[in-house]
């Protein structure tokens, strides 16, 4: 376990604005990290290893993107017993993001909402972030997470994640294609039929190029949102099917889906403080709205098709119900906020134990 009990900073940076909690921590993280200080936020590691997307996770807990949008933190936030980390979204250019104050905290329902907008600094800072990091060279996965840029129209998008997707390829161990922040303007039109179908298939010729260049083939996930009806899921796994699966319906592991990122509904904080915030709600409200989207997911894209569920993990439990939905793996943003790092270990320890005794 960390040396100081999370409780202590916590108690701490509730008391700052909550942009400015995120970002007093990870400049803090970053100073400590691959220092002897590491051991103030690290704990013990759960080997629970499995083999996803062609990937041998070595457990089933991942950090989110949107954490550490700039890879500045990837080894601090890895010691804290995560089998993977995912960074980013990214986007080829340095952008600020929308304006402030742009996060907020729901603490009655262990929730946030943000509408930070992929404020970043760009694909090249990215890149040598992630190529100064230790990660993957201790036997852990790393997931890299693209985006566009919000001056970019959204018929010339593609162009963005193809830059994105060359750039990152060499230092990944999978690719995130972000097409559901709800804080990009028209961002999640690209989760329609004809503009989703459009996309891969740019993407896919795109990554067959970079395999053959670097001798290997990294899979690509799509991130889709909540806030999806089940005509429109329908939709989104017909088009992951026809690329992502044989003709038999197997995985070929090219491609897999993370369900799911934040959402636009406020009925779960309905009359509390920031309810009303424009921005995506993550935290314990999305845990069945998540929940709900990867078990169609499952039912129709079948048993094989790799799915990394995300959304309102805030205890073992919850981490076990997202495994029982069918995701194959995890991963966990607004719950490590809530209830720091401890939260890994008992999440990855549960999901180890409930294989066990499958």
């Amino acid at each position: 376990m960390p040396l100081i009990p999370y409780a202590l900073p916590r108690a701490v940076l509730f008391a700052m604005d909550p942009e400015k909690a995120h970002e007093t921590t990870l400049d803090l993280l970053a100073r400590v990290q691959n220092t002897p200080l590491a051991c103030l936020v690290g704990a013990p590691f759960v080997e629970d290893p499995c083999t996803v997307a062609g990937l041998r996770f070595p457990n089933r807990v991942g950090l989110a993107a949107g954490l550490d949008k700039n890879a500045r933190c990837i080894d601090a936030l890895g010691a804290m017993g995560f089998g993977f980390v995912e960074v980013g979204t990214v986007t080829p250019l340095a952008q600020p993001g929308n304006a402030k104050p742009r996060m907020f905290r729901i603490p009655e329902r262990h929730a946030l909402i943000n509408r930070l907008g992929f404020n970043n600094d760009g694909l090249d800072a990215f890149v040598r972030n992630v190529q100064q990091s230790h990660f993957r060279q201790k036997g852990r996965l790393l997931g890299l997470n693209i985006g566009k840029n919000a001056a970019t129209p959204i018929e010339s998008a593609t162009h963005d994640y193809l830059l994105g997707l060359r750039g990152v390829y060499a230092h990944a161990d999978y690719v995130t294609i972000n097409i559901s922040s709800p804080n990009t303007k028209n961002l999640r039109e690209l989760q329609s039929d004809a503009a989703l179908d459009a996309l891969l298939d740019q993407l896919s010729q795109a990554r067959d190029e970079l395999a053959t260049q670097h001798g290997r083939k990294v899979p690509l996930f799509v991130k889709i949102a909540p806030d999806v009806d089940e005509a429109q899921l329908a939709v989104i796994a017909a088009t992951l099917k026809r690329y992502g699966c044989d003709a038999a319906g197997q995985a070929n592991n090219a491609w897999g889906v993370i369900a799911t990122n934040t959402t636009l509904g406020r009925a779960a904080v309905q009359g509390l403080a920031h309810a009303d915030e424009a921005g995506g709600l993550s935290g314990a409200p999305v845990l069945e709205a998540s929940n709900a989207v990867i078990r169609q997911l499952r039912a129709s894209l079948g048993a094989s098709f790799p799915i990394i569920g995300v959304g309102g993990i805030l205890s073992a439990d919850d981490a076990v119900s997202k495994i029982e939905a069918g995701a194959d793996v995890v991963q966990i943003y607004t719950g490590l906020i809530y209830k720091g790092p401890a939260l890994v270990q008992e999440a990855a320890a549960a999901l180890a134990h409930q294989q066990q005794v499958r």
